[in-house]
């Protein structure tokens, strides 16, 4: 048999990429990124070389190119069929070919094609983009290098299954990965942090507004790199004013200097927060939802990080407004025929209904749910609230981003995407179809914080006449080449792209103010910048106003006619920045002779999660039950075989938890806990690779020598992970493991709260609080305080004084109770506070109570 040399996947085929290494210069609010990917051909034959891989939806790509023989191949943007056709064409004669394109069905996943590559032959191909950096909740600038790339669900009659369908998979991809970063900012940068090993933050300035950084640890493709640089005022309004392309001519896009606008509007405070609008909630429980937050984060599923949000989202809404919450998967469903009042019994029955949601629903078919509430009439006077819950992985992007923008005057969404790999595109595509915002959550980032900060959005009232002027020197005219804002939020940037057309006069200003209006009151923000523009060879502005124009185009509900795809085309050829009509294609024309032998199609793999279980058309994968090897690798095994025993309740723990790897039935059969054997199941891709999912097929029963207190019941082997799932609760219940959901002391307390915002005197609030009932009866202050009142103004002490590092999961709904004690309190209010601070050993200031 051939023996096969040098990198191989696990399937031993051999794998021509070899190494990738990138260099990211962050300026400002703006990351400017260089790829390259180093192939070699160790086969016997001509090899071409596809890689698919994922790149963020707003990235704006401007140069590919390739190197052979120390000769650099520059690519050339042309219409797409025309950049294939030519590529085929040169494969065909025997030639040498690169082609980069973006995928037909989503703008977030690439292909880069190396055709003809001769055996032992070394190729080096880059390419570079550009994108904007979104600014999160606690002030971070966040730059992510998407490595992940998770299969896209293919609804049934879905005309296009997307680019991720025939991807080879891999647990560890054998190739690797260089990332080095320079960070530049006037604004002086104080630290960066990142979910990957970093080298030291070198500064490169005295005064910090320069550093370098780079990877430490071996990637392994099992995360996206992310980077999250924390500057010291990054909430300054800043213009750039890059100059034209010597090149190109006058009054062209390329030609004109481009200026690029950073405003942070900061709305006026108002006395309250709305109290009318209807809430919709739609959460993905397609079955990767069940998927942890990320491989090492062992804890945490998607869908129960999504319900702890659920929790605190139905206790932070205002009361008189409306609701509803919708689960999808294959099919949808809600918990109510209609949107509901939002009072105390729709609350506590959402609460019930809560506690039955899982992630058993099967594919992820979004579109069907959306136009079903789309098709609900909204309630007059409330204001429609769309939330969205998803990982992201559908194949239909366009036609749920269309179907977002159709129904755009009728509400706002705002847009989450959970866990590594989710669709950028579809995430940030359907929040700015509806004039709402976006979050990515991933590894160990709380959910919550991020979502309940899109409720305060939601809450803030909306703005109007919302409008755009300038003031520039005669004969000099403003362009805008961006969409003004149609909506706002308090200091959350608004980024203007606008060309400069005229005569350009260095030592003058100009001036951009932003105006609208907010309950009458007309609000302006304006930002002033020198007319001495900045001289670049990589024109990051001038590309990124080409993308934002290119996108504007792409949703157009034109943007199938030949007129608007043409415009297209125009643009992403006189920028050199790709577009879903064009491509990057480059032939090597000084090829002596054409390459012989068969070609080889070799797919990059690329990496597949370890306890992933993937969703196919059915909604379910193909099932089997399987033994583990002799060599037991299960951190419990280990435990067990020292101990001698284990507690049922462990193994289920682990189990469930996917922390037992594939485990071996003979080992827990002598423990003497379980009479039949615990089996672990595995889904078996397309190629028959197994990877676990962690659950179990059976129940558990004591055996005649175990504790005779072990649960009972008979054994009923479970035939699916459905099935499985449909048992969980069950299970948890009856063996008393109710708590294992592992809610902190602040996520219990909350969810005890009324709908109104108060705390009614319970066992459970009692425990929490760590008071006993008489304690908290008898330390009433004053004859006439309600007992309901006390407990709840204890309740807010406590929350400020031990869960003030989730206060902005909390706010809202504290904000809610405040109201509520200052329209029910006496004017002994104070003496509530003194005495709630003494009783509960704090010391809140009695200024969180307005007092």
């Amino acid at each position: 048999m051939e023996r096969r040399c040098g990198l191989l996947t696990e399937k031993n085929v051999p794998v021509p990429l070899k190494s990738i290494s990138v260099e990211v210069e962050v300026k400002g609010f703006v990351a400017d990124v260089s790829a390259s990917l180093e192939y070699q051909n160790e086969e016997s034959n001509p090899v071409e070389a596809i890689f698919v891989f994922p790149m963020d939806s707003d990235a704006a790509v401007y140069n590919f190119q390739a190197t052979i023989d120390g000769k650099t191949i520059v690519a050339e943007i042309k219409e797409k069929e025309e950049a294939k056709d030519e590529y085929d064409d040169a494969i065909s004669a025997g030639g040498q070919a690169f082609l980069l394109e973006e995928d037909t069905s989503s703008s977030d996943i690439f292909t880069c094609t190396v055709g003809n590559l001769p055996p032992a032959q070394n190729a080096s191909v880059s390419f570079s983009f550009v994108q904007e950096l979104p600014i999160e909740a606690d002030g971070a600038v966040r730059f992510v290098l998407p490595t992940i790339l998770n299969p896209r669900y293919t609804p049934d009659g879905s005309q296009s299954p997307g680019g991720t369908q025939d991807l080879v998979r891999v647990r560890r991809p054998p190739y690797t990965l260089a990332f080095r970063a320079n960070v530049q900012s006037p604004l002086g940068i104080s630290r960066v942090q990142s979910n990957c090993g970093l080298s030291p933050l070198e500064y490169l300035t005295p005064d910090k507004t320069g550093a370098k950084l780079s990877l430490t640890d071996e990637h392994r493709f099992d995360k996206d790199v992310e980077l999250l640089i924390y500057y010291d005022n990054v909430h300054t309004p800043s213009a750039v004013l890059e100059a034209g392309v010597e090149s190109a001519a006058s009054g062209t896009l390329m030609g004109d200097p481009a200026v690029m606008v950073n405003i942070y509007p900061r709305l006026p405070e108002t006395p309250s927060q709305v109290t009318c609008g209807e809430f919709i909630f739609l959460m993905d429980r397609s079955g990767s939802m069940g998927c942890q937050m990320s491989d090492d984060d062992k804890g945490r599923s998607r869908i129960q990080s999504a319900k702890d949000t659920l929790l605190l989202l139905l206790k932070s809404l205002p009361m008189g407004c409306y609701f509803n919450i919708y689960g999808f998967g294959s099919t949808f469903k809600s918990f109510f025929p209609e949107s509901v009042e939002y009072n105390q019994e729709s609350m506590q029955k959402a609460l019930e209904d809560l506690k039955g949601v899982d992630a058993d629903m099967g594919g992820t078919e979004i579109l069907n749910p959306l136009s079903a509430i789309y098709r609900t009439p909204c309630k007059p006077g409330h204001p429609r609230q769309l939330f969205v819950f998803t990982d992201g992985e559908v194949s239909n992007t366009k036609m749920v981003i269309a179907e977002v923008r159709r129904n755009s005057p009728s509400h706002r969404c705002f847009s989450f995407g959970i866990g590594q790999g989710a669709s950028t595109e579809l995430i940030k595509g359907i929040a700015k179809a509806a004039s709402g915002s976006s979050e990515f959550i991933t590894g160990k980032d709380r959910m919550q914080a991020k979502v309940l900060q899109s409720l305060k959005f939601a809450l803030q009232p909306a703005v109007t006449g919302l409008s755009i002027s300038w003031e520039l020197p005669p004969g000099l005219e403003a362009v805008l080449l961006s969409q003004p804002p149609t909506v706002i939020f308090s200091e959350q940037r608004a980024i203007i792209y606008a060309q400069l057309k005229g005569k350009v006069d260095s030592t003058l200003e100009a001036e951009m103010t932003l105006k609208y209006s907010l309950k009458e009151q007309t609000v302006q923000n304006s930002i002033k910048f020198s007319l001495q523009p900045n001289k670049t060879e990589r024109s990051t502005v001038h590309h990124l106003a080409a993308k934002t124009m290119i996108e504007i185009l792409d949703s157009s509900p034109d943007r199938a006619k030949e007129k608007v795809k043409k415009h297209m085309i125009d643009i992403s050829t006189q920028a050199n920045v790709i577009s879903p009509q064009t491509a990057f294609i480059a032939v090597n024309k000084d090829l002596k002779q054409p390459l012989q032998g068969p070609l080889i199609r070799r797919d990059i793999p690329s990496y597949r999660s370890y306890s992933r279980l993937r969703c196919r058309s059915g909604g379910m994968p193909r099932m089997k039950q399987c033994y583990s090897a002799p060599t037991i690798k299960s951190k419990l095994l280990k435990r067990t075989r020292r101990s001698g025993r284990m507690p049922v309740q462990e193994a289920y723990k682990a189990a469930i938890n996917h922390d037992t790897s594939l485990v071996h039935h003979e080992s827990l059969r002598t423990m003497g806990y379980i009479r039949k054997e615990m089996l672990v199941m595995s889904a078996c891709d397309s190629d028959g690779d197994e990877y676990e999912l962690g659950a179990l097929s059976a129940d558990f029963a004591p055996s005649e020598e175990s504790d005779r207190n072990a649960l009972p019941g008979e054994v009923a082997e479970v035939g699916s992970i459905a099935t499985f799932q449909g048992h969980r609760d069950e299970y948890m219940n009856r063996m008393g493991m109710e708590e294992y959901r592992l809610q902190t002391p602040v996520m219990k307390l909350i969810s005890q709260q009324n709908a109104d915002g108060s705390w009614s005197l319970s066992a459970s609030v009692e425990s929490l609080l760590g008071l006993k009932p008489e304690d908290i009866k008898q330390s009433v202050p004053g004859k006439d305080t309600d007992l309901t009142l006390w407990v709840t103004v204890l309740a807010v002490i406590w929350l400020h004084a031990f869960g003030a590092d989730t206060k902005d999961e909390w706010e809202l709904l504290v904000a809610k109770s405040l109201s509520w004690i200052k329209a029910n309190a006496a004017s002994d209010l104070g003496e509530c506070v003194k005495a709630g601070n003494a009783l509960v050993k704090a010391s809140v200031d009695p200024q969180v109570f307005g007092l």
